[in-house]
């Protein structure tokens, strides 16, 4: 025993090195061997985690183990573990033995304690028998108290029960007395409502039975009672919506017809947004379906009735509409699309009075302030859509469409109006006398005032027009303002239109008939919107449609639009028809100088001339002052080669009894010449002069085209007078006076000595003595005059 103490002194670590171990100050714990043969203490037991393929810890499977060494380990290796195994066991039974030889003494000890405590053992199992008896005793006692506990609470139910069925009959008892007292005039009908909804299942089942009855009866007639006073406050005209919603759902808690509470709700709500409509529609005056009294103007703007709308009518119809779906939505005899079909109606009046209202916006006024009134409309409709798909959905968004596209009328047309403003303005300071020594504005300013102002005045009423399809604006999403509107009612209805009625306009100053007395538009106004229309040829049709198509981008599904190029080859055209109209003016008043100068005039009976006559230098001054005129606005142009004589050529004339050798230099006449078969031989081999061809966009082709209409004209007068010979030698002289200086206008100086010796011919084969003066003497009195 000895031993086996002194064994347990050394193996549990009665060592005084355990004094010298760790931190704590405690014994250390067996190791080694020991610890294999003791095993692990229970708090490591605990705190390790259970592994049955361990070999050697406590909780050791050995069909685990198996399956786990097989499905891991090869065959040769299972043949080394089962080697190493068998060597291990050998190892153990021979460390067993050797461990029970050592200690035999220690084991009998053991032996003698186990004896003893089996005897302790036996006593205390005979004492666990004699508690295990009274404890059944007491399990008998307790399932008796146990009975008797439950019977008591059985009992304690069924008095709970006795005592809430008297008081439920103690409030049936006293519902026709609540009712009577909430459903009075002035008392809390809901209340009454809610006590009688609690009470009518229980009176129904109970009516079989005469006091259950008679309380059904009470109660019904007070419900009764109230239900008329509900329906006389239905017909009352200043409900508002929440008190008539009140109204009709506590009638159809009581269970009356919903079909007819259906057609009163909807009478009582629509009399009251025909009141709305008629105070909507006191605001505008009256129409006027012949259109000739004057309309005064609106007492609001266009904002403030939107807002009066929106809030009043829309508002209302969307507080009936959210009232009807959830008072009738689902009931039988409410009828299918009957909500639809009254706000249809009512809609579409509602929009018949903002389209008188915005009809009334005749003048441009604010865009923006239009806009958002548009937009808050278009928002209250959205939302009450959302109640009523089929509320006037398209015919909203086409009301709003249609006053933009409105608007953008009146744009074009206050356009139209400012450049007819300026056209007067451009007239009047043309008209203007100017005093001595002070010159007026000339054509390029009047040119670049009048260009800079439409051109500004168009892209402020594009910036206007962009409003309707600014970003915050809630109708913008629409399908019509994403392509119609900026194409068809913008690009086309505004741009090109305006472009194409200004191209008219300024055309219809060539091709308009004047009225009688209506004064005609002067040369220079001509010549200027020529210049304008070429400029908007050029480059300022395109700068338009490019800002344009910036500002309001084209869809790709947008229809096709008018091209650049045409609109350009208006522009031009508009301006050549300008131009030659300015030619065919310019030379019709000069044609007018030189015709009445041959029809006022004796040919036949003139004094020999020593003059000039001063309607030629007349001419010459007004064809000097068209040169400076159009050299303003328009290029030189480009000159046929001179010849070194032009200004000093004869101006020739020639008789039937003088064929100068000028004409004919190799013919000598042995008869006298018809004169009439001389000149027309003349013409064959002259060059055809086209008086009234179209002329080109520069100083020399206009000025060429005045000089031509000018020598016909006097050509074809020349031709319908007989002259005498100093008549013909006055010929003589002007022409070669208009020669000397007219050459230098033209494009080509034959064009203007072809037309001179017409002239000539003319008047000497209408000469009765054709003896013309002599050249030196002519050239004598031209550089004196």
């Amino acid at each position: 025993m000895a031993d086996v103490e002194a064994a347990g002194r050394s193996g549990a670590g009665g060592s005084p090195e355990a004094g010298s171990g760790g931190g704590s100050g405690g014994w250390r714990r067996p190791h080694g061997p020991l610890q294999r043969y003791y095993g692990p203490t229970t708090a490591e037991a605990a705190e390790a985690t259970p592994d049955p393929a361990d070999i050697n810890g406590p909780h050791f499977d050995p069909e685990v183990f198996l399956t786990k060494v097989r499905s891991e380990c090869p065959l040769g290796q299972l043949l080394a573990r089962e080697a190493a195994l068998g060597r291990e066991i050998r190892a153990l039974d021979s460390d067993m033995q050797t461990l029970l030889y050592e200690n035999y003494n220690k084991f009998i000890s053991a032996t003698d304690t186990i004896r003893k405590m089996k005897v302790d053992f036996r006593r205390m199992e005979a004492e666990m028998d004699d508690l295990a008896a009274n404890m059944a005793a007491i399990s008998t006692s307790s399932a008796r108290v146990s009975a008797a506990l439950q019977d008591r609470h059985r009992r304690g139910a069924q008095l709970a029960g006795v005592q809430a069925l008297l008081r439920k009959l103690q409030s049936l008892v006293e519902v026709p007395g609540r009712l009577r007292r909430w459903a009075a005039p002035g008392g809390e009908p809901a209340r009454a409502l809610r006590c009688h909804a609690r009470a009518r299942a229980v009176l129904r089942h109970y009516r079989h039975l005469p006091s259950f009855r008679a309380i059904e009866d009470e109660s019904h007639a007070i419900m009764a009672d109230l239900a008329q006073r509900l329906r006389a406050r239905l017909r009352d005209e200043t409900l508002d919506p929440k008190e008539l919603t009140e109204c009709v759902e506590m009638l159809l808690q009581l269970e009356e017809p919903p079909e007819e509470l259906c057609q009163e709700f909807l009478s009582h709500a629509g009399a009251r947004l025909e009141a709305e409509l008629v105070a909507l529609e006191a605001e505008l005056p009256p129409s006027d379906p012949s259109g000739t009294a004057a309309t005064p103007p609106p007492a609001s703007d266009i904002l403030d009735f939107v807002d009066r709308g929106s809030s009043a009518f829309v508002g209302n119809l969307c507080l009936l509409a959210a009232s009807y779906r959830s008072l009738f939505e689902g009931r039988a005899g409410t009828g299918e699309g009957r909500l639809e079909a009254f706000a249809a109606t009512l809609t579409t009046r509602y929009f018949e009075l903002l389209e008188r209202r915005l009809a009334l916006e005749r003048g441009l006024g604010d865009t923006s302030l239009l806009v958002r009134a548009l937009d808050r409309f278009h928002r209250r409709l959205r939302a009450l859509l959302e109640l009523l798909p089929a509320a006037g959905a398209e015919a909203g968004a086409a009301l709003v469409a249609r006053a933009a596209r409105e608007r953008v009328d009146r744009y074009l047309r206050a356009l139209q109006t400012f450049f007819l403003g300026c056209l007067g303005d451009v007239r009047q300071a043309l008209a203007a006398p100017r005093p001595p020594g002070k010159e007026g504005p000339g054509l390029p300013d009047l040119l670049a005032t009048l260009s800079s102002s439409v051109l500004g005045q168009l892209k402020a009423v594009l910036a206007y027009v962009q409003l309707f399809t600014a970003r915050d604006v809630a109708f913008a999403s629409l399908p019509y303002f994403k392509g119609e509107f900026c194409v068809e009612a913008v690009r086309e209805g505004l741009v090109v239109a305006f472009v194409r009625w200004l191209c008219r306009t300024a055309r219809g100053f060539a091709d308009g008939p004047t009225e009688r007395g209506a004064p005609a538009a002067p040369p220079a106004l001509l010549l200027l919107l020529s210049r304008l229309c070429l400029d908007y040829e050029a480059t300022t049709i395109s700068y338009i449609l490019t800002l344009t198509d910036e500002q309001f981008p084209p869809q790709d599904t947008d229809p096709a639009v008018t091209p650049g190029p045409a609109l350009c080859a208006e522009a031009r055209a508009a301006a050549q028809r300008l131009l030659d109209h300015y030619v065919q003016v310019q030379g019709a008043a000069v044609a007018q100088m030189l015709r009445k100068s041959v029809e006022t005039r004796d040919w036949l009976g003139t004094v020999e001339p020593r003059n000039v006559r001063a309607v030629m230098k007349r001419v010459v001054e007004d064809i000097t002052a068209i040169d400076l005129q159009v050299g303003q606005l328009f290029e030189e142009g480009v000159r046929r080669a001179q010849s070194s004589d032009s200004s000093r050529r004869a101006f020739s004339v020639y008789s039937s009894s003088r064929a100068p050798s000028r004409y004919a230099p190799s013919y000598t006449p042995s008869a006298p010449m018809d004169t009439h078969l001389l000149s027309n031989i003349q013409k064959l081999f002259s060059e055809r002069i086209d008086i009234f061809s179209p002329v080109e966009f520069n100083k020399v082709s206009v000025l060429t085209g005045i000089i031509k209409i000018s020598l016909k004209t006097l050509l074809e007068c020349l031709r319908l007078r007989t002259l005498g010979r100093f008549g013909l030698q006055q010929v003589q002289v002007d022409g070669h006076y208009l020669q000397l200086y007219l050459w230098r206008f033209a494009s080509d100086e034959r064009v203007v000595q072809g037309l001179l010796d017409e002239v000539a011919a003319s008047a000497t084969h209408r000469c009765l003595d054709p003896v013309p003066m002599e050249h030196s003497v002519v050239e004598l009195i031209c550089e004196r005059g």
